[in-house]
């Protein structure tokens, strides 16, 4: 893993230009390659992640340096190259321009002059393979959240094992969140200054997997118009994820274990052999054991990515974590979405509670923005889940009669009865609007007034708060 400047390949059949930029570049902070000759160039950039090439135009024997530049493109046709030459020939860098080079140099007499042309090349290039990594990285930052056991353990096994770069193995039912596990891993480790790559195996077919992990060159296949990175090389120095590797192909599987053993990849259609460190970490929902048994997975490499294995449990089994994810949901569909403000009383949140979730917190999430969208209220109540979920109708009637219970008391009066259930649906209505007095007026169909009298007279206080009354 790298942290310089930037990589500079320099390109010229005299050794001592070579030395002099080279020795240069590296005393600037860049990563400095050389080679001497145009077929040279080629192999080097085929084999090294190159940002940028300085490239001398009249190079004797073999390939000059304006038929190394139509190579260099056709194979990579977004790589920076410069070109070089002792002499100012118009017609020739008029030619090179053509055919795709960034600039024109005289040769320079230092490197500060080298550095103010090829900068502004180097920092495109920075931030298209930054682009590129946080392509692949869309959706996977989030945060996990719940107070509830379950996740407490789980976030001690992220911390245990975050530390090291040992293989890990999470499993989980569909929608329980293992990618944001994988990503936790990755932020609180040593690499989280790196790229976290994320490849889902069971959304590519068994003939594109190998090209999305190892990359390709260009005519490898059918398609291959251009060289392409493949996730192993992007990932280098940081992390891997490999969702649903279960539904990986053998070969692909074969090809995986052997970087896992020698940290070594080729691209489709290369001879080059390419070094990478890069931590994986895998997961799936179905049990490998009975996918090696069926002879689908192969037992070797579960061996190497089975070093620490950490299960993720279904919501079904979290649910006392169910009101903070549905308040996170609502949270951050009101900011991504911009529009006014609902909630969720807390007889729909037990409604919710009373369901299974086989779609985990994937479900939950679709089904509270179904509610936000659709419910036209500023709350959303029980009867509004029933409608979405396949509770019955009898849960739903015993949730709201534990609401507010009318169960004549012994010594109570009609009108004591009435009192407290005024009061019962009062501080409902409260917490359901937060505390928002005249938000909760609104809804009920109170004048504010009349709706302060009230909390004095059942003497309704907001605990350690003031009320909102806007």
């Amino acid at each position: 893993m790298s942290s310089t400047k930037g990589t500079i390949l320099i390109v010229d059949d005299e050794k001592n230009a070579l030395a002099s930029v080279s020795r240069g570049l590296k005393l600037e902070g860049y990563t400095a390659l050389t080679a001497s000759s145009g077929e040279k160039a080629m192999e080097v950039c085929a084999a090294e992640a190159v940002d940028l090439v300085l490239l001398d135009i009249i190079m004797p024997g073999g390939m000059n340096g304006i038929e190394t530049l139509n190579k260099l493109r056709q194979t990579q046709p977004d790589l920076n190259v410069v070109m070089m030459s002792a002499q100012q020939d118009i017609e020739t860098a008029v030619k090179a321009m053509e055919l795709g080079a960034r600039n024109y140099l005289v040769k320079p007499k230092s490197v500060s002059e080298i550095l103010r042309t090829v900068n502004p090349f180097l920092e495109l290039s920075r931030l298209s393979r930054e682009n590129e990594v946080l392509k692949s990285q869309i959706g996977a930052r989030d945060e996990m959240i719940g107070k509830g056991g379950a996740i407490q353990q789980l976030r001690t096994q992220i911390r245990q094992v975050a530390s090291s770069d040992l293989s890990v193995l999470i499993t989980g039912e569909n929608g329980t969140g293992k990618q944001l596990v994988a990503d936790a891993i990755h932020q609180q480790s040593q690499r989280h200054r790196r790229p976290f790559i994320s490849l889902n195996c069971a959304a590519l077919p068994d003939e594109l997997i190998e090209s999305e992990l190892f990359g390709h060159e260009r005519g490898a296949f059918t398609g291959a118009a251009h060289q392409r990175r493949g996730k192993f090389e992007l990932a280098d120095g940081g992390t891997l994820f490999l969702d649903e590797i279960g539904d990986m192909s053998l070969k692909a599987q074969a090809k995986v274990l052997r970087v896992l053993e020698y940290g070594e990849i080729q691209r489709l259609g290369g001879s080059q052999t390419l070094h990478v460190d890069v931590r994986v970490i895998a997961a799936t929902n179905k049990s490998l054991d009975k996918e090696i048994e069926n002879g689908a997975f192969r037992q070797d490499l579960y061996y190497r990515l089975n070093v620490v294995p950490i299960i993720v449990a279904p919501l079904r089994d979290r649910l006392d974590d169910l009101p903070l994810l549905i308040h996170h949901f609502v949270e951050r569909f009101h900011r991504d979405n911009a529009r006014s403000p609902k909630t969720i009383d807390s007889s729909a949140i037990r409604v919710m509670q009373s369901y299974d979730w086989p779609g985990n917190i994937r479900e939950l999430k679709n089904i509270v923005e179904r509610l936000l969208i659709m419910v036209p209220r500023d709350v959303v109540i029980s009867d509004d889940v029933s409608a979405v979920l396949p509770v019955t109708r009898e849960v739903v009637t015993e949730i709201d009669a534990t609401s507010v219970s009318l169960q004549p008391q012994s010594n109570s009066s009609l009108q004591k009865m009435v009192d407290e259930a005024e009061k019962s649906l009062v501080l409902q209505a409260l917490e359901a609007n937060r505390w928002n007095v005249k938000q909760t007026a609104e809804q009920l169909k109170i004048e504010r007034s009349n709706f302060y009298k009230k909390l004095t007279k059942y003497n309704i206080k907001r605990p350690d708060e003031d009320f909102n009354t806007e």
